[in-house]
């Protein structure tokens, strides 16, 4: 099974820091096709601007790899607009992405900054969307044992 998700900023900054982290397996997951990232270009242009910022210092050829690597995997949506309040106006789109995709499938917002989002039943951390995938897994596996 697939998931599809909104991947938070946070996620993808994690992931260059400590690759075996709980952010990092989200990332790995998209590269391993099972979980398709939902994109625009602003949440190109956000992970772009974040991950090239001076105090992170990582390599800009891994930065482009990363992103690049990420587009290829994803669906690119157009946004649904998001009538609530936001601390951070950069988080809005995110937000958005994730409402426009769950018109038409089943789609997850992962982040590492739960406050500032609304609190959703589709709005995750990256342990919880782990949860979801894990729990998922052993249900298939239950069914499947159940028909042999």
């Amino acid at each position: 099974m697939k998931y599809y998700a909104v991947i938070d900023t946070n996620v993808v900054v994690s992931f260059l820091w400590k690759d075996n982290s709980v952010p990092g397996k989200i990332i790995k997951l998209i590269f391993k096709e099972k979980i398709v990232p939902l994109l625009n270009e602003d949440i190109i242009n956000e992970y772009y601007d974040v991950l090239t910022r001076n105090k992170f210092k990582f390599p800009l050829g891994k930065v482009e790899t990363l992103i690049s690597r990420i587009r290829s995997k994803g669906i690119f949506l157009e946004k649904e607009e998001a009538l609530e309040e936001f601390i951070d106006s950069d988080d809005i789109v995110f937000y958005e992405i994730v409402l426009s995709a769950r018109c038409t499938m089943d789609a997850y917002l992962v982040t590492g900054n739960m406050k500032h989002y609304p609190i959703r039943n589709y709005v995750v951390t990256p342990r919880q969307m782990l949860d979801i995938i894990e729990q998922e897994k052993e249900l298939e596996k239950k069914n499947n044992n159940k028909s042999a």
